[in-house]
């Protein structure tokens, strides 16, 4: 099996060589999509586009419907510490002894068609989502949409959650373009649903919708909430929709950005799953799905606590919007108790480092640059000038491992610790500090 993993982990990877991985169009795609009987086309899928927030909308839309008694799979991309944990059903990770059969049945097929990581990845998403037989698969897109590997997907419900200035050098260097990129996904007489808020944005989106004749759905014409309780446990709020009112919401999910993106959930849940369902029953499936959308998912890596006190937080934001929200969710309360907020950096090219740097130093975090395996990574060294020059305060770079222990030795207890930068710090995380999965 571990022949066959390889043949899968060999393939170019956007996280280690970017655009030497980048492969846009959809032929080699389709050509294995194909080969492995397009299996696609059997799934009922929601296809979830955007800068940020597109994981969390995935995994809550994909909470509810597991919640609602569904047998649901949900891909998303990066995986943290194992490959199978992009295709999940029911919150529980593929085999890895079906992955490693599958590839050694498909190797001469691998070697013929070359694709990237990704498009394998997705393929056999597929395959495996198809097998299972599920009744939904969300699937999140990797970067852009027009011409990311998923888009061959006929999708019940598009979804575009957010637009940002992220991968200009492949999608454009405005908001407008870019946005047409994500609303590539937008399929003839499909509906589609947008939270995005930019007027630009908004028009390019409008546009293309008009062009495929799909039926526009914006988030902010639609639902409307309002917050009881944020903060790192979650939080409580109460949302309207067209269809009915949802009073007092449990989010397991911290950071009050995620109640948008469980607004947006529960609106692509319901103009899917939901439609012909009554009251109390879609009511129990919003309320139990946004209430442990890990246990329903096992989606980890957004502002998960790792221990309470001195508070550690992981979260894998690695622009500085995803990371203004993680230092907007944890900095005020370490301020209020009067502690400092520490934090674990790593960073790579072409994700605005200085822009980031700006943030930390509105929040006065002190930063460890952490070193990653990854050749797009910048060095920690580099991390710390770029930071010092925006009047941060660094430590000395050094392995993730030794600035968790030393934060273990010397913090005090309103002190808190903060890991951001990008989905590869999870996966140096030492025991006792990672998430576990079964891969069996």
């Amino acid at each position: 099996m571990s022949d066959a993993l390889d043949l899968l982990l060999d393939l170019p990877q956007y996280a280690n060589v970017a655009d030497d991985a980048y492969a846009p169009g959809l032929d080699r795609m389709e050509k294995l999509a194909d080969a492995l009987g397009n299996p696609h086309e059997t799934l009922r899928a929601v296809h979830v586009a955007g800068t940020n927030g597109k994981g969390s909308t995935a995994a809550m839309t994909a909470a509810i419907a597991t919640a609602a008694g569904l047998k649901t799979g949900l891909h998303t991309s990066p995986h943290l510490t194992h490959v199978t944990q992009r295709m999940r059903v029911n919150g529980t990770p593929a085999p890895a002894d079906w992955l490693g059969d599958t590839l050694d049945r498909h190797r001469a097929l691998i070697e013929e068609v070359r694709p990237s990581f990704f498009e394998l990845t997705v393929a056999l998403t597929f395959r495996y989502f198809a097998e299972q037989n599920v009744d939904l698969a969300v699937i999140e897109v990797g970067l852009g949409g027009r011409l990311d590997s998923t888009n061959v997907l006929h999708p019940a419900l598009s979804v575009i959650t957010h637009v940002g200035l992220d991968h200009t050098d492949l999608l454009g260097d405005t908001l407008g373009a870019i946005a047409r990129e994500k609303a590539g996904i937008i399929k003839p007489d499909t509906p589609v649903l947008s939270a995005v808020t930019q007027n630009e944005a908004q028009a390019a989106i409008a546009e293309v919708a008009t062009e495929q004749n799909a039926p526009l759905h914006c988030l902010d014409d639609e639902a409307t909430w309002t917050t009881h309780r944020s903060g790192l446990t979650g939080s409580r709020f109460t949302l309207t929709t067209p269809a009915r009112r949802y009073d007092r919401l449990s989010l397991s999910l911290a950071g009050p950005h995620q109640q948008r993106n469980a607004a947006l959930a529960v609106r692509a849940a319901e103009l899917t799953i939901l439609n012909d369902t009554e009251d109390d029953t879609a009511d129990a499936a919003v309320r139990d799905g946004l209430g442990d959308v890990r246990g329903h998912t096992g989606f980890h890596g957004r502002l998960d606590v790792l221990q309470e006190e001195p508070l550690i937080v992981v979260d894998v934001g690695h622009n500085p919007p995803a990371i203004a929200a993680a230092l907007d969710t944890v900095a005020p309360g370490v301020a209020e108790r009067r502690g400092t907020l520490q934090v674990c950096l790593n960073a790579v090219r072409g994700k605005q480092l200085d822009a980031t740097a700006r943030l930390l130093a509105e929040q006065n975090a002190v930063v460890t640059p952490i070193p990653i395996n990854t050749k797009r990574a910048i060095p920690p060294d580099e991390i710390a000038e770029r930071l010092r020059v925006q009047g941060v305060t660094t430590n000395d770079p050094r392995p993730l491992a030794d600035a968790l222990d030393a934060f273990q030795r010397t913090a005090a207890p309103e002190d808190a610790m903060l890991l951001i930068g990008s989905h590869k710090l999870v996966d140096v995380l030492p025991e006792p500090f990672r998430a576990s999965d079964d891969h069996d």
